[in-house]
């Protein structure tokens, strides 16, 4: 299965269920064609478990440390070996396709030897839309705490 968590890393963040797919085929799609019922709440419930799994991870190990050092060396690779490969990683968007700002969000990217070299931009629908918007202003609110404009 390939979907994109994207926004401030933490609890305003958006799953992006309009893109996610299991080998190409849309999830809806995949899931009609087999039978399954995939409603709202069922992705309100998925979404939780994996927007919670930090503080699951805390409680029984005491701490997430080793899936950031994991994380972290996977960037750093794709850096060393200039692979050009699709990170979700955070970095600053300006007011271009995502028009947030000088705003630090996690989205898909290709990292390289110059770091990130370009933000994908993903078809998002409006409810995401605004969803991004809102986590958007989270981070600005958290930034601005820490350094007033």
């Amino acid at each position: 299965m390939h979907a994109f968590i994207i926004g401030e890393h933490g609890d305003s963040e958006v799953p992006v269920w309009s893109s996610a797919n299991v080998a190409g085929v849309e999830l809806e799609e995949l899931a009609r064609a087999r039978g399954i019922a995939f409603e709202p709440e069922d992705r309100r419930r998925i979404f939780a478990q994996t927007r919670d799994a930090a503080y699951t991870i805390i409680e029984k190990k005491g701490a997430t440390y080793y899936a950031v050092a994991v994380a972290l060396l996977r960037i750093i690779e794709a850096i060393v070996r200039d692979q050009r490969t699709v990170l979700s990683v955070s970095s600053v968007v300006g007011n271009g396709r995502y028009r947030q700002g000088e705003t630090c969000l996690s989205l898909p990217s290709i990292v390289g030897a110059r770091g990130v070299e370009e933000v994908l931009e993903l078809r998002l629908s409006a409810e995401e839309e605004e969803a991004l918007r809102q986590s958007a202003e989270v981070v600005r609110k958290g930034q601005n705490e820490v350094a007033p404009s």
